[in-house]
């Protein structure tokens, strides 16, 4: 139950010295947990991200470690920072071999290619860093083009995608049209309904994150026709932590735990039981990674 298709697993420890890898382990464990995905976002990230992972699961016994092993993804992208879509065809060079590397490797699952995306939220101050004067031309370009170049990337390897898109539905939706290959997840969706028909009527899968749960009154029937009109087999739940606590853990570091109060929100939206709920993310995270 709960699975969770996106969080960053040692960005968690990174925001909070006091959280616990091996305990949220075992929190999957406990609650029988189908599917759990590490996601990426630099191009050679990978290797340290296996390295607190392994030290993570060191003190679990043999069994709890087979079990873990079965319900945790990895994936591996590039998120449109500044320097990345600068340095764009080396990254992507060296992309491709981190994915090659880890799934020649055998010995834990490889999900998807990502994050990557369109990011055009101009925040100096916050995590992102980014100022809309760091975008002339060539930057725009290049954002949009590194994004492309994962997408076909993903359908070379036939791999899904995992998208960020965030104040940038126009370009998202060229880009991926451009590059023709509509297999994957809208991670932390944030637009509306309009743009999830277009999303949806490609083939895409829609992800909701604890940012639902902050859904003022005055939206709150926009946000309830949107999550109903998604259909049943297109829906995915995800934390993004360390980021998005969902009420009412607000205003603190997130972590995949907290995934459970996003089920219970859009279990009541949709009417059905949790339990219910979960069945039917763990069958579409089965039918989109396995």
């Amino acid at each position: 139950m709960f699975s969770d298709t996106h969080f960053h697993f040692p960005h968690c420890l990174e925001s909070n010295p006091l959280f616990n890898p091996t305990e949220l382990l075992k929190f999957f464990i406990q609650n029988k947990t189908f599917f759990a995905q590490d996601i990426g976002t630099r191009c050679s990230d990978i290797y340290s991200r296996v390295e607190f992972f392994e030290k993570a699961i060191s003190s679990l016994s043999e069994e709890e470690k087979s079990e873990i092993k079965k319900m945790f993804w990895f994936t591996i992208g590039i998120w449109p920072d500044v320097e990345a879509i600068k340095d764009r065809y080396n990254q992507i060079k060296t992309l491709e071999k981190s994915i090659t590397d880890f799934v020649n490797s055998g010995k834990y699952n490889f999900g998807a290619v990502g994050e990557c995306g369109i990011d055009h939220h101009w925040n100096p101050s916050g995590v992102d860093g980014r100022c809309q004067k760091d975008f002339s031309d060539s930057i725009y370009q290049g954002e949009r083009e590194l994004f492309v170049m994962q997408i076909k990337l993903a359908k070379k390897i036939n791999r899904p995608v995992i998208v960020h898109s965030r104040d940038g539905f126009e370009d998202t939706l060229e880009c991926i049209k451009e590059a023709g290959y509509h297999n994957g997840i809208i991670h932390c969706y944030s637009y509306g309904l309009e743009e999830a028909k277009q999303f949806l009527d490609l083939g895409w899968y829609i992800s909701l994150s604890g940012s639902i749960t902050y859904t003022k009154k005055s939206k709150m029937e926009d946000m309830k026709q949107l999550i109903n009109y998604i259909p049943k087999d297109r829906i995915l739940l995800e934390t993004d932590a360390p980021y998005l606590a969902p009420v009412p853990k607000r205003g603190t570091v997130n972590t995949p735990s907290n995934v459970v109060h996003t089920y219970e929100f859009a279990s009541e939206i949709l009417n059905m039981p949790v339990a219910e709920l979960c069945n039917i993310v763990d069958q579409n995270c089965r039918n989109l990674f396995l």
